[in-house]
């Protein structure tokens, strides 16, 4: 890569902010934190409407409760907020990004921001010539002998935008082929004289039916008219001035005439902000560009007008699925080369950092997701645990797209280019409004961060002002992480946990030892109905990823315990062995393995066996059967059979993957065994694993580390509790001593001798005591107002105490006397069994902590003779409170566009709900702890 400026202050800024394990001033060995560790959040702009005070006010609001930065994305308005509402870049709205900055800046976080409105890229100044496009064509028999004397047009009355004509040509039934295009007569007129107008832009001149005269001579021919179309796609969610077409992705021009308004908009603001974003790709059935015809003959290596009757065959057949693999391949590197890498380029130019999700894009996923520098995957809806007191109502979710496979293609990017930050959009969906807990949000982010994120985006917060009634301002697809929402109350507790995790997984490299091909020209040669554009989506797995053997691969290697990262064939190209690894940007690996597949290029490979042939291990699972595309393709297989031929002796293929793993000396951590999952990352010749226990099941043994003769200082995340384990080593393996329950997770980082103190394991001395008695409730803060107190002995729902109370969101604080158990304990369990949904404890006065998540429990260092105090204040949902205001008819759902809808998309009703169980549910135990020796 050519070193710039602007790579060498993207280099070293995370040289000096990730590469060094900080400590603390206090001699922690915790990493420092930072904003980069902690959750960001998207925060949605509501038709701008936004001034400098509530600017201050949210930004505040996130800082106290421990979010690093925001990612400004302006939508659609607010009825009623209309004189409120700021165009997108115009003086006053960049003057309140300015202030945005300056704030943010004095708050020490960062500002990320969407290079236009809504999504995807477009606006009102992108011209019908940058728009995105299709390919349309018209067909026209032609019998022989007979003479074609018409006017070339569309005869599709759905097409709204005026196509431009590029060719015309004939194709006889023996394969002949003539181009047509110059014996055209054309005649230029203005838009406005045929009537067209716009919708948001000028249109341009354009041709009047273009008129042929061409005699068939003594064959029979179709003509085909192509067509360059546009989809008439319009940028969603957008807000005050961003409304217009949705740009072509495939297109430099385009892209250049996209940042001319952000030319001017950034001038004297380079640096200011963090990072550019650009969202999943959702640019729909845009197959084309107007020069894609040039773009595909310099890249394919032949003309594809020659081709058109076989590309658009209607039938699943070998040839003319090579020639749409082709085509694929070169929307794909249109896609990477002209739009995503020139973007990068541009924000470098900038003095930014770019943040991509490549996702749903019609390319290869890890060169896309790499073309940034911070790749960003997403979830979407709610996946299962089998976490014992975990959630999940069937009624409030929709099933979750968090593959740990998907996920892996943007972190493996980042692995393999070296981008040290992987981000994601999380929670989108988690629930039905109003109704997720932080305790839900808990397992989700694990799940992400054990698949290689570690720069946690929240999906997402809306910009409310403090003059919006209650619930305020609404995103209709996310969490909505701020203060109107009830969670808001205990969510430092969730982005504190967040953060600690990060500061770990930001340390050092990732440590995945493995490389697994992506063969994705098995997909792209697939008939795929006859689609060109094949969209590689979160939400259809089944097309592309379920059921290959890539896919089964992968979770084989993860199942056994191997850490992998997924690699393309543009990376195989740079790949080099160096004492036996296999090197690229980001590191070295142990491994690749080559999962079988039909088609591979040559060139990958001829690549393969150099590497091999230089000392790499390289794993054949199977060998393949051809080489992709159309071009020559006959002569390329001959040279690929030969070559295998040639080479068989080095690529045979492995009958058990993990016997050829082991005879080139990789072994798996046999952690996974106890059902313990895990990530491990490397750093200055230490390990540092993140283990997550999603068992139903408490996992106390002894688990073996894969590294020979080391201490392990345990962390943990939650507490911020650590110390040295209690292990047990050996030249190979280092055993370490853990006792982790369901829910809960650690980090253990090696080193060569014990530094700090030691972790303390406990074990119960005598079973948990029930606390009974007189539970006296106070309501403290919430709405639509505060029920009266009460005293109960029996733990169960507020909603039951009153209709009040079965209407009120906020936190109520459950007080109790108990007497100290005669018992000894060297420490005391304190679980608060069924909590909705999250609790801040207090016991004689002193904060213990805050219990947020399954399971619900506090480590209590010591209890007073005689009497003793406790003091849980527990906050609920919002659902039971926006259910209220919606019996009583009172209107909340103000915004334009979408408005609200529900999970399933349709129109959002709390009135059909039940009121949710809200409080301390119990039961609420003791428990004596013993030390263990």
């Amino acid at each position: 890569m050519k070193i710039t400026k602007s790579n060498l202050f993207i280099t070293l800024f995370f040289s000096c902010a990730l590469s060094t394990f900080a400590q603390e001033t206090s001699g922690s060995p915790w990493p420092k934190s930072t904003n980069i560790n902690q959750p960001w959040t998207r925060w949605w702009w509501m038709g701008s409407a936004v001034d400098k005070p509530n600017l201050k006010k949210s930004l505040t609001d996130f800082y106290k409760a421990g979010i690093g930065g925001v990612e400004i994305t302006p939508i659609y308005g607010v009825k009623g907020e209309e004189n409120n509402f700021i165009d997108y870049l115009s003086p006053k709205w960049m003057e309140m990004l300015d202030y945005t900055i300056h704030i943010a800046d004095s708050l020490h976080m960062q500002v990320d921001m969407v290079l236009g409105t809504g999504w995807p890229y477009g606006g009102s100044h992108v011209t019908l010539p940058h728009a995105a496009s299709k390919l349309i064509v018209e067909k026209y028999p032609v019998k022989k002998n007979e003479t074609f004397n018409k006017n070339i047009t569309l005869s599709n009355s759905k097409e709204k935008v005026p196509a431009d004509l590029l060719y015309v040509v004939a194709y006889a039934s023996d394969g002949t082929y003539i181009n047509l295009t110059d014996q055209l007569k054309k005649n230029k007129v203005n838009a406005k004289d045929k009537g067209i107008e716009g919708n948001h832009v000028a249109l341009p001149d354009i041709s009047e039916p273009n008129k042929l005269n061409w005699k068939a001579g003594k064959k029979d021919y179709t003509i085909y008219a192509v067509f360059s179309g546009k989809t008439g796609q319009e940028v969603k969610r957008a807000a005050p001035g961003g409304k217009g077409y949705t740009l072509d992705h495939y297109s430099k021009e385009a892209l250049n005439a996209y940042v001319v308004p952000f030319n001017t908009a950034f001038k004297g603001r380079e640096g200011k902000i963090r990072a550019i974003f650009n969202d999943s790709f959702e640019v729909y059935g845009t197959d084309f560009t107007p020069n894609f015809f040039e773009e595909f003959k310099a890249l394919r290596g032949y003309d594809l007008k020659k081709e058109l009757p076989l590309l658009l065959n209607e039938t699943d057949n070998e040839i003319s699925n090579r020639i749409r693999s082709d085509y694929r391949q070169t929307i794909g590197d249109l896609l990477l080369n002209k739009f995503d890498l020139s973007w990068t380029a541009w924000a470098h130019s900038k003095n930014f950092k770019t943040k991509l999700q490549a996702h749903g894009s019609p390319g290869n996923l890890i060169d896309l997701y790499a073309s940034a520098d911070i790749p960003e995957c997403e979830t979407f809806g709610s996946m299962p645990f089998d976490i014992p007191g975990f959630r999940r109502e069937k009624e409030d979710i929709r099933e979750g797209d968090a593959d740990p496979v998907m996920l892996k293609f943007s972190s493996s990017a980042a692995h393999i280019s070296g981008k040290n930050l992987v981000s994601s959009e999380t929670f989108t969906w988690l629930r039905e409004h109003f109704k997720t807990a932080l305790s839900q949000c808990k397992p989700e982010v694990e799940d992400l961060m054990l698949n290689g994120v570690n720069h946690v985006f929240l999906h997402g917060s809306t910009y409310s002002p403090e003059r919006a009634a209650w619930p305020g301002w609404q995103f209709y697809a996310s969490v909505n992480f701020n203060a109107n929402n009830a969670i808001w109350e205990d969510a430092p507790a969730l982005f504190s946990y967040i953060s600690n995790c990060q500061s770990l997984l930001q340390q050092g490299k990732p440590d995945n030892e493995i490389l697994l091909y992506w063969p994705i020209f098995d997909t792209w040669d697939k008939y795929q109905k006859g689609n060109l554009f094949f969209q590689f989506k979160i939400h259809s797995l089944s097309e592309w990823l379920y059921d290959t053997s890539f896919y089964d691969t992968t979770r084989s290697l993860i199942k056994k315990g191997y850490g992998v990262d997924f690699i393309s064939d543009n990376f195989i190209a740079d790949a080099k062995v160096v004492n036996g690894k296999i090197m690229l940007p980001g590191g070295s690996f142990k491994s690749l393995i080559i999962p079988s597949c039909k088609k591979m290029p040559l060139t990958t490979l001829q690549k393969l066996i150099e590497l091999k042939k230089a000392g790499g291990s390289i794993i054949f699972e199977g060998l393949p059967e051809s080489v992709p595309g159309f071009n020559d393709y006959k002569k390329q297989e001959e040279k690929l059979q030969n070559f295998l031929a040639t080479n068989k002796d080095l690529i045979q293929p492995a009958s058990d993957v993990f016997k050829a793993l082991e005879n080139a000396h990789l072994y798996p951590e046999t952690l996974v065994d106890t059902g313990l999952k895990y990530t491990r990352r490397a750093i200055d010749g230490e390990k540092i694993y993140y283990l997550v226990n999603h068992t139903p099941k408490t996992i106390d043994t002894f688990i073996p580390l894969q590294i020979g003769n080391k201490e392990v200082v345990i962390f943990d995340p939650l507490t911020r509790d650590y110390g040295n384990a209690v292990v047990t080593k050996n030249a190979t393996t280092t055993l370490v001593k853990i006792k982790i329950a369901p829910g809960q997770s650690y980090f253990l980082k090696t080193e060569n001798t014990a530094s700090q103190k030691k972790w303390n394991y406990y074990e119960p001395s005598a079973d948990a005591i029930a606390l009974k008695g007189n539970w006296k409730i106070t309501f403290d803060k919430g709405g639509p107002e505060l029920p009266a107190s009460a005293t109960v002995s029996h733990l169960e729902s507020w909603t039951k105490l009153s209709p009040q109370a079965g209407a009120f969101s906020g936190s109520a604080t459950y007080s109790l006397e108990f007497d100290k158990p005669n018992t000894k304990a060297d420490q005391w369990s304190l679980n608060l069994g069924d909590v909705r949904e999250s609790a801040k404890v207090w016991l004689n006065d002193e904060f213990i902590g805050t219990a947020w998540s399954v399971p619900y429990q506090l480590n209590v260092t010591k209890l007073k003779s005689g009497k003793n105090k406790l003091k849980i204040q527990v906050t609920n949902l919002s659902a039971n409170r926006i259910r209220d205001k919606e019996l009583k008819g009172e209107e909340w759902k103000i915004f334009y566009e979408i408005n609200m809808v529900d999970k399933d998309y349709k129109k959002f009703d709390a009135k059909k709900w039940e009121p949710m169980p809200s409080g301390l549910l119990g039961p609420v135990t003791i428990t004596p702890l013993k030390e263990q020796n």
